[in-house]
């Protein structure tokens, strides 16, 4: 403004001035200013520093006012309460350095580290699409491992057990997550495919493992949705998934040896777990159709050598 000059102030400690900071007023004494000796605002109205002034005689401090009250009240007491929130007191801390406050300046970084928030020990994403699933797979260094989870899908009813076992599947998904999750992508989907149950173990963007943990059982005439909580399982994919954890394929040597754990009926198994080995993803069937399986085949042993 044309009217604005520099001028020096200095006079006696009860004389008022009037401060226009960052278009807030306020109204205080030269003593409450200066009470501090080693402060910008001592300085400045002690007669050692110029001061910028308008026509009507408000004195003109380029700073963000929105603290300069709390500075005053500083300055009249020698201790003022800290705002609240954690960017509030960030806000203050920068107006008591510029004004050279320092033991305010030194409470609000007490303060600050006192309210620092603390770090969530770690994200699960929650997936909306199928797209946005690929997205975090393809775009994640990390290998990955999905769960989905969908007990709305009720098109037959539940075994007794089975929303136990939905729950500790959760249960488990979640303490992986707390103890992996630095090395291990963890995604939860509970909108996407039509499956109830089931995790997907991901290696370097592409799908190595599932573990289904649901079936349907018949009671009398009726069907029945199982869920089931294949847990050795489902720790050991994960820790096989670790695997892929550098950009180099895991060797092949230890893939082949634990896939023939798995499939320890070699090439007898049923086309779906050879169409399973051949592709070099290993899928799940549910307890009953493997105890039935391995029912099977003590039969035809005891059949090829009888006793």
């Amino acid at each position: 403004m044309s009217g604005d000059q520099k001028t020096l102030i200095k006079g006696h400690s009860s004389q008022y001035v009037k401060l226009n900071v960052g278009g807030r007023l306020y109204y205080t004494t030269i003593g409450t200013l200066t009470k501090h000796n080693d402060t910008m605002l001592s300085a400045m109205f002690s007669g050692r520093m110029e001061v910028l002034t308008d026509s009507e005689g408000w004195i003109l401090i380029d700073r963000c006012g929105k603290f300069f009250g709390t500075i005053l009240n500083y300055l009249r007491d020698g201790t003022v309460p800290l705002p609240e929130s954690h960017r509030e007191i960030a806000e203050l801390l920068a107006e008591a350095k510029y004004y050279c406050i320092t033991e305010l300046a030194m409470s609000c970084e007490r303060a600050l580290v006192a309210h620092q928030e603390p770090k969530p020990i770690c994200r699960i994403p929650l997936i909306t699409s199928q797209k946005e699933e690929q997205m975090l797979i393809s775009a994640s260094s990390k290998p990955a491992v999905i769960l989905v989870v969908q007990r709305q899908n009720n098109k037959y009813s539940y075994t007794s057990n089975s929303d136990d076992n939905l729950l500790k599947n959760i249960e488990l998904f979640d303490k992986l997550s707390l103890r992996f999750n630095e090395r291990i992508l963890f995604i939860k989907d509970v909108i996407g495919p039509s499956e109830i149950c089931c995790w997907s173990f991901y290696g370097h963007g592409k799908k190595v493992a599932e573990v289904c943990c649901t079936s349907i059982v018949y009671a009398t005439d009726r069907k029945h949705t199982k869920v089931e909580f294949p847990e050795a399982r489902i720790y050991e994919e994960t820790l096989q998934v670790l695997l892929y954890e550098n950009r180099n394929a895991p060797d092949q040597e230890l893939l082949q040896a634990t896939s023939s754990v798995r499939n320890p009926s070699g090439g007898g198994s049923s086309s779906g777990a050879s169409g399973a080995g051949s592709s070099g993803m290993h899928q799940y069937t549910s307890d009953e159709e493997e105890e039935r399986t391995g029912l099977a085949r003590l039969r035809s042993n005891k059949r090829n050598n009888p006793t």
